[in-house]
């Protein structure tokens, strides 16, 4: 019987291994959590811009920026939303701001989680919550969910924090392009068609009023975005003329059939290669 036995408890522990060991957070500034076993892998050099490069978003830029130096100074700061048009950096906003206050010397470290794994949030706040001296930014990019999603109970943990409460070092920080984190149709559906409309929907919804700070990405103006391709272009020194640079901007700007800083980054990484520019 113990062959088998051992056989078994092999099998489980190779479907659940134990969690690793919370990594040397001075060894790098940012980290991705996996699950399977739970760990922290350091990312060596995180992929982002320079705050002073995002334009068009300066009001949200300002916001943002001061409630995550509320943070990492150890004072009270909200979980945040960045919701909105698509293409116009909102994840790319919440990369800059980590780095700036970096720049600063607070101990803020940038820790990214995938939808996907949600469920283990817990689990994550059990390791951060016994890092003395460090604050946490969680980040959660393109967050939203479906109809049979259960996910977003998952969140609960890191919005609220259950009977434990949130730890004190971390805040929590997602982009959508869902105000309320779940499409429009499905939310006039379920009220519908359920006997009582103002409770069908009302846990799911009421998920998006749980965060405290709420940040609109609205379309850029044409300006705005021939200004967000002129400042790259001062930024890594690519030359070209105003005129050249419109008629170039708008051309590539209609042929994609949308307008916004995903779209003007695009046009200049092009731009920059056409001049034998490296970025």
């Amino acid at each position: 019987m113990i062959d088998p036995l051992e056989r078994i408890a092999a099998a489980l522990e190779r479907m659940s291994p134990p969690p690793g060991r919370a990594p040397d957070f001075a060894g790098a500034e940012a980290f991705v959590w996996h699950v399977r076993p739970d760990r922290l892998e350091p990312v060596e050099e995180v992929n982002r811009v320079d705050l002073s490069l995002l334009l068009g978003i300066e009001r949200a830029r300002d916001t943002l920026l001061e409630n995550t130096l509320q943070f990492a100074r150890g004072l009270p700061a909200n979980n945040a939303l960045l919701w909105g048009s698509r293409g116009m950096g909102k994840s790319s906003l919440v990369k800059a701001i980590h780095a700036e206050v970096q720049t600063r010397g607070l101990p803020l470290k940038l820790i990214e989680v995938q939808r996907e794994d949600l469920p283990s949030i817990g689990r994550l706040l059990n390791v951060l919550r016994e890092a003395p001296g460090l604050r946490f930014l969680l980040f959660c990019d393109d967050l939203s969910f479906s109809h049979d999603d259960e996910h977003y109970k998952s969140l609960k943990a890191v919005l609220d924090g259950g009977i434990e409460g949130r730890p004190k070092n971390v805040v929590f920080y997602a982009t959508s392009n869902r105000r309320h984190l779940m499409p429009r149709d499905m939310i006039e559906n379920e009220r519908s068609t359920a006997i009582n409309p103002g409770e069908a929907v009302e846990e799911k919804v009421s998920l998006s009023d749980r965060f405290g700070l709420w940040l609109g990405f609205h379309p850029c103006t044409q300006d705005e975005y021939l200004a967000m391709i002129r400042g790259y272009c001062d930024a890594y020194r690519v030359e070209i003329d105003d005129a050249t640079l419109r008629a170039e901007a708008i051309e590539w700007q209609a042929t994609r059939g949308s307008r916004s800083g995903r779209v003007a980054w695009q046009y200049f990484t092009d731009l920059a290669g056409r001049r034998g520019v490296a970025l």
